[in-house]
């Protein structure tokens, strides 16, 4: 079922769900289970499995000189997505980034969705290589996000690449993007952020997913500008609790956010990242009832493969 739908039969009832990483390469999915397990008696309408990009590693050769190869260290989204759909029977998003892929690449990744009966994607244009100054396209592949919508919607319609398919059997994906309340960190503004988010939307995305932020007025600031501007799709939270205390630093430089002072002067006062913990884990309680009574269709976690703070939160609120 499309993310839309589950929203539109909950009648105004906020809907739960959560964001996973696959695991690394050479690590059993049993791991994964372990942590989704937990979670599962809050009934979750959907659970969305992240895609990592290429990276590079260096191997030792027999001379002592190091040799550059690329590989992707967390494999299996779209196989994760699979798994959890028919362990659960759950729907599963898998990310579809613009890096690091094709459009042929990304082509064949959307047929296997589709033969998998997945039917939702999250469309993302990917972060820059660990080695990369700033986000450089994959040649041939797509540039933008909204370049990305472009091509699924035209799949919803039969029209694959280079036009050598005639087919009626299309799929009809439900198509999620990012939003950021404290803008992109590359956006020259948050005007110019809320362009480019209607540019998705007005090329066919059916739902916006936020970046993280700590700070409930960013988000309802960030709606309020993007129903002015004609953006109608349905606009999901995504919170993450803080849960040790080097968060503070690495979550603003990675994600560009502010914390709002209350949230740092708690988690300054902890001893321990127990501590930390507790305080991210009601922090997020906090968040989630204010968003759940100003109508917020769904509040997403982001666990990163943890789920002891999620299940503590979802206990208190659904």
């Amino acid at each position: 079922m499309k993310v839309t739908e589950h929203i539109k039969n909950a009648n105004g009832k906020t809907l739960f769900s959560f964001e996973i990483v696959p695991p690394q390469k050479g690590q059993n999915i049993q791991d994964l289970y372990n942590n989704v397990d937990p979670l599962m008696e809050f009934k979750p309408p959907f659970i969305d499995v992240t895609t990592s990009r290429e990276e590079y590693v260096y191997i030792k050769k027999e001379n002592g000189l190091l040799e550059q190869k690329m590989t992707r260290m967390r494999p299996g989204t779209v196989g994760i997505c699979a798994a959890l759909k028919y362990k659960y029977d759950v729907d599963a998003i898998p990310h579809v980034l613009c890096g690091g892929f094709t459009k042929e690449e990304t082509e064949y990744v959307l047929v296997d969705c589709h033969y998998l009966g997945l039917d939702n994607i999250m469309a993302l244009r990917g972060d820059a290589m660990k080695h990369e100054p700033y986000f450089v396209p994959t040649p041939g592949g797509n540039e933008y996000a909204v370049d990305l919508v472009d091509q699924i919607r035209e799949l919803n319609q039969g029209k694959y690449l280079h036009n050598i398919i005639e087919t009626t059997n299309r799929p009809d994906f439900c198509i999620g993007v990012a939003g950021y309340p404290e803008k992109h960190l590359e956006s020259p503004s948050m005007d110019a952020d809320l362009r480019r988010l209607k540019e998705k939307v007005d090329a066919g995305a059916d739902y916006v997913v936020t970046q993280m932020f700590f700070d409930n007025s960013k988000y309802f600031n960030f709606v309020e500008k993007a129903r002015k501007i004609g953006i109608t799709v349905p606009i999901i939270p995504g919170i993450k609790p803080v849960a040790v205390k080097r968060h503070q630093q690495i979550l603003p430089q990675i994600f560009r956010l502010d914390m709002p002072e209350d949230l740092i002067s708690a988690i300054e006062g902890c001893k321990d990242n127990v501590q930390v913990r507790q305080v991210g884990i009601e922090w997020a309680i906090q968040q989630s009832k204010e968003l759940m009574a100003h109508g917020a269709p769904v509040v997403h976690f982001y666990s990163m493969g943890k789920s002891d703070n999620i299940k503590a939160i979802a206990k208190e609120i659904f």
